[in-house]
């Protein structure tokens, strides 16, 4: 599934994320607006973040899928004492989705703490960063 991003100032990284030809189509995914991972051709087990070994059953015989993106807030906290890197940016705050597909995430959630609840619905929203995109995620408003 495609996510849609909002056109927005775009921001330089001073710390991106590493990314190696496994990773290439996770990140390649991202700048086209799609999410994705990898799951275990032997035995279903889908992982995030993408790893090139299955952590269920330790074959590497994987495939990349597509998730949606949304998912339900399972936890979340808010950083005021950030590390170095990202000390000018707290306060934010961090939150573990577990995806529709059965995988947790870890990730931002651009929300202000007092609209937050467990087990609310969230989607994806996918920053417009250099070298490569990143996600964060926000609540999903079409959500019953």
């Amino acid at each position: 599934m495609t996510i849609g991003t909002e056109k927005q100032m775009q921001e330089t990284l001073a710390y991106p994320p590493r990314v190696t030809p496994f990773t290439r189509p996770f990140w390649d995914g991202l700048d086209t607006g799609v999410f994705r991972t990898t799951r275990c051709l032997d035995c279903s087990h889908i992982t995030f973040p993408p790893k090139p070994i299955c952590p269920d059953c330790w074959r590497s015989n994987l495939e990349w899928v597509d998730l949606t993106g949304r998912g339900t807030l399972y936890s979340f906290t808010e950083v005021s004492a950030a590390p170095a890197t990202f000390a000018d940016e707290a306060p934010y705050v961090l939150c573990l989705v577990d995806l529709d597909e059965g995988v947790r995430c870890l990730s931002r959630i651009l929300a202000p703490w007092d609209r937050l609840r467990p087990d609310m619905r969230v989607k994806l929203k996918i920053r417009d960063t250099e070298p490569v995109r990143l996600f964060d995620f926000e609540i999903d408003e079409d959500a019953p």
